[in-house]
């Protein structure tokens, strides 16, 4: 039984549309976190995490250190029984992957891949009106260098709840 489903892609790449969708195609009850809901948490001062204006990120120690604490938390409500989506953008790729599959190890995880043309999420940036320009592009391919995956959907080829139904019946295969 799936405990916990990791989405994986850059900004504007769709995750957090599949993952509404998600909500409503799966039985029981699905919690939505990730890197949005984190970032939101943090303090109004950055919490040790910069935006650049060309769309980069970089953090520092802090960040990490409270992303360490975030991580745990999500994986100790995946083992008292909650069920997870994660929506994740995995800055360091592999080894951002490592930090969540140490976390969540002894947990079923289906590892999702949510690819995006870099061009289409750019678009989709523009208009969305409330990312740093640049970040869409500079994350579609960054995020998935060195992970693997149980499963890959592609938001530029097939809409949210196309990409929510694929995902939705690999969980029910397992």
């Amino acid at each position: 039984m799936t405990h916990v489903i990791v989405l994986n892609g850059g900004s504007s790449s769709g995750k957090s549309s599949i993952a509404r969708c998600l909500q409503s195609l799966l039985p029981d009850i699905w919690l939505t976190l990730g890197t949005d809901t984190f970032v939101d948490a943090l303090p109004e001062s950055g919490g040790d995490i910069t935006f650049g204006e060309d769309g980069s990120v970089a953090v520092g120690p802090g960040f990490r250190a409270v992303e360490a604490a975030w991580i745990t938390g999500v994986a100790a409500m995946a083992r008292a029984g909650a069920r997870v989506v994660v929506d994740e953008v995995f800055l360091g790729g592999a080894g951002s992957q490592g930090r969540w599959r140490t976390a969540l190890d002894g947990l079923d995880v289906l590892w999702v891949g949510v690819r995006c043309d870099p061009e289409v999420a750019a678009g989709r940036e523009r208009a969305r009106g409330d990312r740093t320009l640049g970040m869409a592009a500079a994350q579609a391919e960054l995020v998935h260098e060195g992970v693997t995956y149980d499963l890959v959907v592609d938001t530029a080829r097939a809409d949210a709840p196309a990409c929510a139904r694929e995902i939705s019946a690999r969980v029910g295969e397992r």
